[in-house]
């Protein structure tokens, strides 16, 4: 077994210095595997992500330069990670569903020296219509496609996989093999309430703090096995789960998408001891049909959000397995655990705050004086140690002062701290919807729809459903033109054409206005208390529940 000690020196917090250490202790000991057959080993992932770590540096790529990610579950994700961060740029992975106006603007806000994509990724630049003339490359995982879209046909383009088997002789390159803990290493794109989506700047310490935490609260050994089910894109899937293996040097089973109905039998196949449920994840695996396979698997713990209060207690008894919940974000990384040794599970509370990494407070979100015991607040945290936070977000200096007041991130989460000591997840208090797993920006949302004919604008906001599982299901509530109508299957096709599956809407509200706040912008105050009303429509008539069954 490893022991954690091993990096106790803050200095040394990088995932560089980790893979290196692992790489040599482990050598051609499994890794990762993926469900597509692929796999790396400690050393391959050591050695490809160098080689093309001299590749980018070659092409020109230069210090803090951002690499755009827009990659699915797969080893070149894990090799451009660790090869972007060898050669000293920014990795900037990007989430697979987004379309057309979201794409567009994680892609120009950061604007990139060189994309690593999915051969069968590349037309979704198609809508993306700025010629990136920065751009020093395109590395395309398979093959390279015919035709380029405008946003990429100015770089060079190169095969992935060939790239791998080139020769490194004569190209003697110096890599960044220790890079400081304040170091920015990764932009990770979160979504916008009044705004478009932020780049949160993370560090190399913020990096390692998700992964240490991960491992010791999991109590990870070198006898588990991780299944991953969660995509890499997330701070969640990578930093938490793919990295804290990789510190516990254990071995994992990764697939490319979450499937409630695959996730039993893939547990059994791989054997996996350890893995991880986001959101609503774990309540649509409840769902499934019980079978007689349910006991047969090999996990000890599933580490998940807070746990819903109708079905936790019975999955855990249907699957003989216990839940460890916590709560982090990307900005914070983990900031708080369940105690293992406590044999209650609560649905909702997510534990006992990381108290080495963190200084936690609840707060009156109007004044921001600190809250007792049992008052319902806004959850603030901040650092004990420098570099293991998020450094702000990216080209918004006024979303990092708004975000950071009075020397505390202020998380938009309500929550409350009871008698001894333990956080229980409330609510939320910024505008934001959070759906499948997915915190969904209400603005960009609502810039698509407001593009649409005959729409004058739109306002989006989360409702409960009986079967939304505690999250949000999407509701648009629409100001159209006089005398026209809307076309539902238009519109729907118009949605999925534009929209990242998790945010396209299931209910639509047609209404006279939306109420202005002083200074113009939209007030949902109203629409909120009102949710779900009568004349709320289904826009996919998929969905066959019927609105009776709404609360």
């Amino acid at each position: 077994m490893f022991k954690f000690e091993d990096f106790s020196e803050k200095n040394s917090w990088n995932i560089l210095s980790l893979l290196r250490k692992r790489a040599d202790e482990l050598g051609e000991k499994t890794f990762i595997e993926f469900d597509s057959g692929k796999s790396l080993s400690f050393r391959s992932l050591d050695d490809k992500s160098s080689k093309l770590a001299i590749k980018l540096r070659s092409l020109g790529l230069k210090e803090n330069d951002n690499v755009f990610c827009f990659l699915k579950n797969c080893p070149e994700l894990l090799v451009s990670l660790f090869a972007i961060m060898k050669a000293g740029g920014i990795f900037v992975p990007i989430n697979t569903e987004l379309r057309g106006k979201f794409l567009s603007h994680q892609y120009t806000n950061s604007n990139p020296k060189i994309v690593i994509v999915n051969h069968d990724l590349v037309e979704f630049f198609e809508k993306v219509d700025t010629l990136n003339q920065d751009l020093l490359g395109v590395f395309c995982v398979d093959h390279i496609p015919e035709n380029f879209p405008l946003a990429l046909d100015s770089g060079e383009k190169f095969n992935f996989d060939l790239i791998m088997n080139e020769s490194l002789e004569g190209k003697e390159i110096k890599l960044v093999n220790e890079p400081p803990i304040h170091q920015i290493c990764s932009i990770m794109y979160t979504s916008g309430t009044t705004g478009p989506s932020k780049g949160v700047l993370l560090t190399h310490g913020h990096f390692f703090s998700f992964a240490i935490t991960s491992a010791e609260q999991g109590s990870l050994t070198t006898a588990d096995t991780y299944y991953i089910c969660m995509p890499l894109f997330h701070v969640n899937g990578l930093n938490m789960q793919c990295l804290g293996s990789l510190y516990a040097g254990i071995s994992v089973y990764c697939v490319e998408k979450f499937s409630p109905n695959r996730w039993l039998s893939d547990l059994i196949k791989s054997k996996a001891t350890v893995t991880n449920l986001l959101g609503v994840m774990p309540e649509f695996v409840f769902n499934t049909s019980p079978s007689s396979d349910d006991k047969k698997h090999h996990l000890r713990i599933i580490m998940a959000a807070p746990i819903g209060k109708d079905w936790g207690k019975d999955f855990e008894e249907r699957f003989k397995i216990k839940f460890l919940q916590g709560f982090g974000m990307t900005e914070s990384g983990m900031s708080f655990w369940e105690d293992l040794s406590e044999d209650n599970t609560i649905p909702g509370c997510p534990g006992y705050p990381n108290r080495d990494l963190y200084e936690v407070k609840i707060a009156n979100p109007e004044n921001d004086e600190f809250l007792p015991a049992n008052k319902v607040g806004e959850l603030l945290i901040r650092p004990r140690w420098p570099g293991i936070f998020s450094a702000g977000y990216f080209k918004m200096p006024e979303k990092t002062i708004e975000a950071w007041r009075n020397l505390w991130f202020h998380t938009g989460d309500a929550c409350y701290f009871d008698d001894r000591g333990r956080m229980h997840y409330f609510d939320r208090i910024k505008d934001c919807i959070r759906r499948r797993g997915e915190n969904i920006s209400a603005f960009e949302l609502e810039q698509v729809i407001n593009a649409y004919e005959n729409v004058i604008e739109c306002a989006a906001i989360g409702v409960k459903t009986e079967d939304s599982g505690g999250e949000d299901e999407v509701l648009v509530c629409i100001v159209k033109e006089n005398n026209t109508e809307l076309e539902f299957d238009g519109f729907l096709n118009y949605c999925k054409a534009n929209l990242p599956r998790f945010a396209i809407p299931k209910f639509v509200r047609f209404i006279e206005s939306i109420k202005k706040t002083g200074s113009g912008k939209m007030s949902k105050v109203i629409l909120r208390e009102e949710g779900l009303t009568s004349d709320s429509l289904l826009l996919d008539p998929s969905f066959k529940k019927p609105l009776n069954k709404i609360k």
